[in-house]
């Protein structure tokens, strides 16, 4: 007589306690498990690319300056490229914002172009005015 033969033929048990689990859950229990919560996420911010803010010479910013009077004064449209630093790492992006010119604030350094949107005067990297035949 065998080890297991008085049980071999018995019916398996089912508890009148508990549910049987469903597969979906029994397969839960042996799947991998995140030992490092957030290394996926700084992995990702890691490999995320950012620009690097070049730098404008005294006669650029000059001809900035002048092309942003200018456009306030006639009432024209711009399109003016800025840089916006990164909140998390070192560099930035480089937006384009377009409308008319509503203020140009000298004490805060801050262009409002139609009164919503502000940008950092020395931000700015281009500034694009559309010319009177092009409105």
């Amino acid at each position: 007589m065998g080890k297991y033969d008085r049980i071999i033929g018995m019916e398996h048990h089912v508890s009148q306690n508990h549910p049987r689990m469903s597969m979906t859950n029994r397969g839960a229990q042996f799947s991998p498990f995140a030992a490092l919560t957030g290394y996926d996420d700084l992995v990702a911010e890691t490999a995320r690319f950012t620009d690097s803010l070049s730098e404008l010479d005294d006669d650029e910013r000059e001809r900035l300056g002048r092309e942003l009077q200018d456009a306030f004064m006639t009432g024209s449209k711009v399109r003016i490229t800025y840089f916006v630093p990164d909140v998390r790492k070192s560099g930035g992006s480089y937006r384009v914002s377009t409308g008319k010119i509503a203020r140009i604030d000298e004490i805060e350094r801050k262009v409002y172009l139609d009164r919503k949107t502000a940008v950092n005067i020395d931000d700015i990297t281009d500034v694009y005015a559309e010319q009177a035949e092009d409105r």
